[in-house]
């Protein structure tokens, strides 16, 4: 089958479109027919590679994957069933996962990350990684939902208890994450600002739900947020940046505020005053990814079309590279899907 296959880090040119055997389903394991796959920032990290980690590379990119079962051996599917795939695994087994802690599972890992993904035509995955696709939603779209709605809903929901009439901020609300948040935020009665790099993008997430946007290149997001809320701060900064950003989401937060976060797209280096963490009662939360459990309750919320997700562009998958640079470049508001 062809897929696309990253051997080494490095640029846009370590992105090789190559001739890899098909997938053999394992005994719990059913082969998807790749329709669609989604970019994520983990892409860009497993091409660029990452200091301090090890990808197994070579290894085939992809984490968010909807398509078409073409092979499985379990009563409740069958083959042509439209699927989207959870883009995380686990055992399935231990106490984590049976307590519906997935990503304190041993064996966790997450599907172009740890194992290679569904940038190819075919990809095999666990029986229990299945999620049936709306109807309502194409396959670009479905191939959107699982990682960024999955990250985002564990972040505020189960890390930072988000509760209704709090005030949320949301860094980058352009992004895949960042839109999935204001959504998730708004749809548990919160107070949602949100920061974008452009006045087209602050449209778009106010579209979103928004209820105040904050062009971060044309103000400062600390003093936006002290005049939005009488100089109080808000409650939870939803936080995926790193860099520079991070104390200053750090000063934006109301006393006994939480800052959750899942990403460093940035970097990684960060400068925090202890003094601002225990004088005001702050919280740092960490987030990775969330559980099986949670993906399947927050399809119920896609389906009923309370949360949607968000397509910037679709492309083909001959055009991965131009994928990447326009995430590189953040000129895309939402998710960019390859069509496979």
């Amino acid at each position: 089958m062809k897929a696309i296959l990253i051997r080494e880090h490095g640029g846009l040119e370590k992105l090789e479109m190559a001739e890899v055997p098909d997938p053999v389903a394992h005994p719990g394991e059913a082969v998807v027919r790749v329709r669609a796959v989604a970019l994520n920032h983990l892409d860009i990290w497993l091409r660029r590679g990452v200091p301090g980690h090890k990808f197994p590379l070579p290894m085939i990119p992809g984490s968010e994957v909807a398509g078409v079962i073409e092979t499985v051996d379990d009563p409740r599917w069958r083959a042509g069933d439209e699927v989207i795939v959870a883009p995380g695994y686990s055992c399935g087994l231990c106490a984590a996962c049976l307590s519906g802690n997935d990503p304190f599972c041993r064996q966790f890992g997450i599907f172009g990350e740890t194992v290679s993904g569904g940038a190819a035509e075919k990809i095999a995955v666990p029986i229990r990684n299945l999620i049936r696709k709306p109807a309502s939603l194409s396959f670009a779209e479905a191939a959107a939902v699982p990682l960024d709605m999955l990250t985002a809903w564990h972040m505020l929901v189960a890390r930072a208890q988000l509760r209704p009439g709090e005030t949320v901020l949301v860094q980058a609300g352009g992004s895949g994450v960042g839109s999935a948040a204001i959504q998730i935020a708004k749809l548990w009665g919160a107070t949602v600002y949100a920061t974008a790099g452009t006045t087209a993008k602050a449209a778009r997430a106010k579209a979103l739900g928004a209820d105040e946007t904050i062009v971060y290149t044309e103000v400062d997001f600390v003093d936006a947020v002290r005049g939005l809320t009488s100089k109080r701060g808000v409650d939870v900064v939803f936080e995926h940046v790193g860099g520079e950003t991070f104390e200053r989401s750090l000063r934006a937060l109301a006393k006994g505020g939480r800052l959750v976060t899942c990403g460093s797209t940035a970097g990684g280096e960060v400068t925090i005053n202890l003094r601002l963490i225990f004088f005001k009662l702050l919280s740092i939360l960490g987030s990775t990814m969330g559980s099986l459990a949670e993906l399947h309750e927050i399809m119920k919320f896609v389906e009923g079309g309370r949360l949607r997700p968000v397509v910037d562009r679709v492309l083909p998958l001959s055009e991965v590279a131009e994928g990447h640079r326009i995430l590189e470049a953040r000129e895309a508001f939402g998710k960019i899907v390859f069509e496979v």
